[in-house]
């Protein structure tokens, strides 16, 4: 099954662990800057000292708060996983497919659906932006890519979520500004951490994930602790 935010991720010291990993390539990816819905695929490098600047010009915008506790969090209250029925008219939803298979025809390449379906993808090729590496996937190996909430729902909820309507939970849960199909196993060493305990081991893309994450802050009013922000605003020159 292709999930989320799992599992336990391993620290990163004041300059994140991880060497530069080669970017596969991926001329479809866009910069988030350029893409502050979502709706456009991947998450292409921030590299210019101009967008640098608008990265931490929006990072600086994000405000902080000390991590509340975990204590009531269940995936379950943010929705059925993956819904095409998000309520608050969020992209993609009520499309007839849903989210997880949104997302992955969104990023990938090559793809195959299901005979008779235009929704149920079945095999692709996805440019893992957090690893750099190219996948070839098949859904009988579903587990080899799971779709990452950037900002992941267990901080969401400690960080307020937790006192929002069930609607507006499943609107962050099924957000494709949110959402990046990633290497799974990768995702799975994320778990519900922050920018200051883990970044994408491709170097490349740490300004544009650090913008990414900026960017479900701020759409949902939902602060980071300072350490993350700190840690955002390192990777775009900060």
């Amino acid at each position: 099954m292709v999930t989320g935010c799992k599992g336990l991720a391993p620290p990163v010291d004041g300059g994140p662990s991880g060497a530069a990993v080669p970017t596969a390539a991926d001329g479809r990816a866009v910069n988030p800057l350029d893409n502050p819905d979502g709706t456009k695929p991947g998450l292409a490098a921030v590299t210019s000292s101009a967008d640098k600047a608008k990265a931490r010009s929006l990072i600086e915008k994000v405000a902080t708060k000390g991590r509340g506790p975990k204590t009531g969090y269940e995936r379950d209250k943010f929705g059925y996983a993956w819904t095409d029925a998000a309520p608050g008219g969020i992209p993609f939803s009520h499309n007839g497919c849903d989210s997880r298979n949104d997302l992955l025809k969104r990023d990938a390449e090559k793809v195959r659906f299901r005979a008779g379906s235009d929704c149920v993808v079945t095999s692709m090729t996805l440019h893992d932006p957090y690893t750099g590496k190219t996948i070839e996937w098949t859904k009988s190996h579903a587990a080899a890519v799971q779709i990452d909430h950037v900002m992941p729902l267990s901080y969401d909820w400690q960080m307020g979520a937790s006192r929002w309507s069930k609607d507006k939970r499943e609107d962050i849960a099924n957000d494709p500004l949110n959402l990046i199909p990633v290497d799974g196993p990768t995702n799975g060493a994320k778990g519900d951490s922050g920018p200051a305990t883990w970044l994408p081991p491709n170097t490349q893309i740490r300004c544009a994930y650090s913008v990414r994450f900026a960017q479900v802050s701020l759409k949902y009013d939902l602060p980071v602790t300072a350490a993350d922000k700190q840690m955002m605003l390192r990777q775009c020159g900060g």
